[in-house]
């Protein structure tokens, strides 16, 4: 059984950063590409960066390029989503996904980690 498992969230002001963490499971982890989508209630889901772990490509969107770095440690099955320069307009629900580079429809998903960040 695949799982993602999201970790990190939380309430940061406006300038702080946060690192979001997601444990994958049940796959081989350099099958599939993975990466963080997140979701404001009522508004579509956003891309925010994915990683391809086979060639190492990546995809930042434009409102987090410079801000937001994502890394995978193929060792610890793990990905992560370094957010500095936080705004209050990065406040949602993230989510971890896979395989997805940050376009379609993910074939599995977390359960979501939320941040908050205040002005």
């Amino acid at each position: 059984e695949v799982q993602l498992v999201e970790s990190g969230g939380g309430l940061v002001q406006a300038g702080g950063a946060l690192r979001l963490s997601c444990v994958a499971s049940g796959y081989t982890f350099d099958d599939y590409s993975i990466g963080w989508f997140r979701q404001v209630r009522g508004k579509e889901r956003e891309p925010v960066s994915c990683v391809s772990t086979s060639d190492g490509r990546l995809y930042y969107a434009d409102s987090v390029k410079d801000r937001f770095t994502i890394s995978a440690d193929s060792a610890k099955n793990t990905v992560y989503l370094q957010m500095n320069s936080l705004k209050p307009e990065d406040t949602a629900v993230y989510y971890c996904a896979a395989p997805y580079f940050c376009s379609g429809d993910p074939l599995f998903t977390g359960r979501g980690t939320r941040v908050t960040v205040s002005s």
